[in-house]
């Protein structure tokens, strides 16, 4: 049992260290900001240079990703039908919190079954409930949730990038539209820096009344004579 936790330790780590993406959340007064850059990479490889890793899942969630591309869109489509199906049994939607408990569960139990290739995924999931009320949380990779009252960018490759900006520029109480252009700021300092990051961004806004999506860009290399 020890060699097999040390195996899993071992493996959770290294994939830590390849997930190639940047995702961030950032919890302002008035609503939740959510972002992603779309490079999927495969080692040293980029094989897909528009995915969009932050995705509206129902009417009231929002989900970002890191870690393996096919676990992660399993995962997805998983929440969204275990979420409907509660919903549909209980006559009531479920709460921000419940779904985030719910991907903690799916995320706990996958990671430590025994498996040629572990499922690795990250996962920020941010919503708001039928009082009003909005709420972000992260689940890191071995499926341990926490709530966030400030910002995340969970295990991301551009996290440190991230992070170090958001511990500078990030203040208590500040508006979604000021948290819309740090999210970009901070989303562009990791695509210019981050090797796993990079040829777009997507960001989303979620409040008490809805979740609309706010900045869709493309990155676009330019060549200039010298």
């Amino acid at each position: 049992m020890n060699n097999m936790n040390s195996y899993l330790n071992d493996e959770l780590k290294n994939s830590i260290l390849k997930t190639g993406t940047t995702v961030l959340g950032i919890v302002c007064k008035d609503g939740i900001v959510m972002a992603a850059d779309r490079q999927v990479t495969a080692g040293n490889i980029v094989m897909i240079k528009d995915k969009k890793k932050v995705n509206q899942i129902n009417d009231y969630l929002v989900v970002s990703w890191t870690g393996g591309l096919a676990d992660a869109q399993r995962l997805t489509k998983l929440i969204a039908a275990e979420l409907k199906l509660k919903e549909l049994k209980s006559r009531s939607r479920p709460t921000v919190k419940q779904a985030a408990n719910l991907v903690s569960a799916i995320t706990y139990s996958q990671i430590r079954q025994p498996s040629m290739i572990p499922s690795i995924v990250g996962t920020l999931i941010g919503g708001f409930n039928e009082d009003g009320s909005f709420e972000l949380y992260t689940i890191e990779p071995a499926g341990s949730v926490e709530r966030i009252n400030t910002y995340d960018a969970n295990f991301g490759s551009g996290m440190p990038y991230v992070l170090g900006l958001l511990e500078r520029q990030y203040k208590k109480g500040m508006s979604v539209k000021e948290g819309v252009e740090l999210a970009k700021e901070a989303l562009k300092s990791s695509t210019q820096r981050d090797t796993g990051s990079g040829y777009g961004i997507d960001i989303f806004i979620i409040k008490k009344d809805g979740i609309k999506k706010a900045i869709s860009q493309e990155i676009r290399p330019e060549y200039k004579e010298e």
